[in-house]
């Protein structure tokens, strides 16, 4: 996981592109966030940081007033503790918003707060931007931040897994769903399973997996068993509910997105006790 981190040479990926279409996303009683139409994935609301991969989402409530946010692993932060939970730090962060194609950049977003960090449960980092998803479309008309699945992944279906840093599309299915993921000091829960045609590299850390049916976010891709060992860094085993351990070396993994939609209120807030959240606090 950890040397996900950095770039290495490009292996096993497939490259797809295509530019989708807009479809108004729902709202309450302010503008509508546009969405993203069902159509061929690109790197529509990709984003590029120095060490890994994320993009910009927003919840199928969201409303061109919010703020707009980021969303990358927890691991792209810093290496958390198990157990550690980071809210609400002043950030400066900065990513490179691409183009469609992923053949170039539209400009750089900032951000003010990191809301929200952990890799327990999951591995996930959330930034808020200086703008709003309404100043987003206005400043970068080709661009549109991915929606959040709220519901739970399938396993046989189509996804892409789009890496900003490399600006590479990686196309498989889930494999399957793994009851407990675990890496170093790191346990995730009901983690997603990519069958081996996504070979996923350093610095895919953070990129956003795609139900390639709806275009919706379903997972955020975290880690891979690099040299076939047991539960050891780069090297996460798979644990059942009876604690038998299976290791798949070359298998990759994501961590599922659905249960943090609903952590997200009104003005891009972190809600850890609304209905639904399934975050750790």
């Amino acid at each position: 996981m950890t040397r996900r981190l950095w770039a290495r040479a490009l292996r096993g990926a497939v490259l797809t592109g295509a530019f989708a279409g807009l479809v108004l996303g729902a709202g309450a009683g302010q503008p509508a966030v546009a969405a993203p139409a069902i159509n061929a994935v690109d790197f529509t609301g990709i984003v590029a940081l120095s060490n890994c991969s994320g993009s910009v989402v927003r919840t199928p409530n969201a409303v061109s007033t919010d703020r707009a946010l980021v969303m990358s692993n927890g691991h792209c932060f810093r290496l958390l503790n198990a157990g550690e939970v980071v809210q609400n730090l002043s950030s400066t962060r900065t990513f490179s918003l691409l183009n469609s194609a992923g053949t170039g950049t539209l400009g750089t977003l900032r951000a003010d707060r990191l809301l929200y960090a952990t890799m327990t449960k999951t591995d996930v980092s959330i930034y808020r931007l200086t703008i709003t998803y309404g100043q987003l479309q206005s400043r970068f008309p080709s661009t549109r931040p991915l929606t959040l699945s709220t519901v739970h992944p399938t396993a046989a279906e189509p996804i892409r897994v789009v890496s900003g840093f490399h600006r590479t599309i990686y196309s498989c299915n889930i494999d399957g769903f793994v009851f407990q993921l675990r890496e170093d000091r790191w346990t995730w829960q009901d983690s997603v399973r990519y069958t081996p045609a996504c070979m996923t590299i350093p610095g895919t850390s953070g990129s956003p997996v795609i139900d390639a049916n709806t275009n919706q976010m379903v997972a955020i891709n975290n880690t891979g068993n690099e040299d076939g060992q047991r539960c050891t860094l780069d090297n996460p085993c798979e644990v059942d509910q009876n604690g038998t351990v299976t290791v798949r070396e070359g298998i990759n993994y994501a961590q599922e997105t659905f249960y943090i939609a609903p952590c997200i209120g009104p003005g891009s807030v972190i809600n850890l006790t609304a209905a639904g959240c399934g975050l750790p606090r």
